[in-house]
């Protein structure tokens, strides 16, 4: 699990299989993720952990491509939750470790963020 895209392969597996210590132990403890769309923002491992750990629903997250060089990837997944599918485009950038440092999330159909059970998310 040496390269971006091993470590994003395993993320998705990870996040899938909801092994939420081996999702964690990809990525930096300092890590951003930040949606555009949604101006949402979750700063650190543990609370991005606990984010998408407390995401509402029955989920699931399909690769349909993945393009990586040595420093960041990009994944297109079909993103499934509760009997509807969503495309998501994630830019993922890896620190010195090869830790995940920061991810951005596009969701191209319009969408208001779902009520969650984490006080993690902020707003830019």
């Amino acid at each position: 699990m040496n390269t971006p895209r091993e470590r994003v392969l395993r993320y998705w597996q990870a996040a899938n299989d909801r092994e939420w210590q081996t999702f964690a132990e990809l990525l930096a403890e300092q890590i951003v993720y930040e949606v555009p769309q949604t101006r949402e923002r979750v700063r650190g491992r543990a609370n991005y952990v606990e984010f998408n750990r407390t995401w509402p629903g029955l989920w699931r997250a399909d690769i349909q491509q993945l393009v990586a060089d040595d420093h960041q990837a990009v994944s297109v997944i079909a993103f499934h939750v509760d009997g509807t599918t969503e495309t998501g485009i994630s830019v993922f950038e890896f620190d010195g470790d090869g830790r995940i440092a920061r991810i951005t999330d596009h969701w191209p159909v319009p969408y208001a963020p779902p009520a969650r059970a984490c006080d993690c998310i902020e707003r830019y």
